[in-house]
């Protein structure tokens, strides 16, 4: 069956957006650190392979997953020689389909939640795929970031940072992809509700703008989004949101 990607030449959207891409390799790294030992990794939504070198390294065992055929061929051709690695062609919500129950140490997502109309219901997948103690490593699109909130103070909309339910942004059109944007304190609860504690988490892109990308060189922009990631997930300023959890109870 045709996935969405498969018609979108998701390779070329990331030409010219250097920063975002460091500024997501150098949160997915610092929280990788806090892992002491993983043997299998997960990447659900893994696409082209674009952060597979970022975890490489750290395990045993790589499991590449994307709906997208053409993606997950893309990255078959750049890591297929390496035997740790099994490309699986699923969607999220089917993935338990594809992976055994209780194999997995350690789940990564990133930019894909964005996309699951219920996230609570596929944290609940995620519990079921990880081993005791596992980790899951996710990213979302943060409903509440500087530029949004300012946007709707202007509107009038005094209480927006107080309204945690989800948000789609975007022209909505049929068989379309979602787009959603989330309140950190929702995505927080729902995997508090699944078992899940909050280790550690990093504010992303926090200086993400097209006129500063021309202005300023990328390494000093990622050499600034260093010294800013982890004193702004504090008050949740970037765009982009990156959580490590850890599932304590089933």
């Amino acid at each position: 069956m045709t996935a969405h990607y498969d018609t979108y030449d998701y390779p070329s959207y990331w030409i010219g957006r250097e920063y975002e891409h460091e500024s997501e390799v150098m949160a997915l790294k610092e929280l990788l650190s806090i892992i002491p030992k993983i043997d299998t990794i997960l990447e659900i939504g893994a696409g082209f392979g674009r952060l597979t070198p970022s975890y490489l390294f750290r395990a045993r065992k790589i499991l590449v997953s994307d709906p997208s055929s053409r993606l997950l061929g893309i990255a078959r051709d750049k890591f297929g020689g390496r035997k740790k690695i099994i490309f699986i062609q699923s969607k999220a919500e089917n993935i338990l389909n594809k992976v055994p129950r209780r194999s997995v140490d350690l789940i990564i997502l990133v930019r894909v939640l964005h996309h699951l109309e219920d996230p609570g219901k596929f944290f609940d997948v995620c519990s079921r795929l990880l081993k005791k103690n596992g980790y899951l490593l996710l990213e979302f699109a943060n409903k509440r970031h500087l530029k949004a909130t300012f946007s709707e103070f202007l509107k009038g909309n005094i209480t927006f940072p107080l309204d945690i339910s989800p948000k789609k942004v975007g022209k909505q059109r049929p068989k379309c992809l979602p787009f959603l944007n989330f309140h950190p304190d929702f995505i927080k609860h729902e995997l508090t509700e699944r078992g899940f504690k909050i280790k550690e988490g990093r504010s992303v892109s926090n200086i993400r703008s097209s006129f500063l990308k021309k202005i300023v060189p990328c390494d000093s922009l990622v050499a600034i989004e260093r010294v800013l990631q982890r004193p702004f997930y504090l008050i949740s300023f970037g765009p982009s949101i990156f959580l490590l959890a850890q599932r304590v109870r089933t």
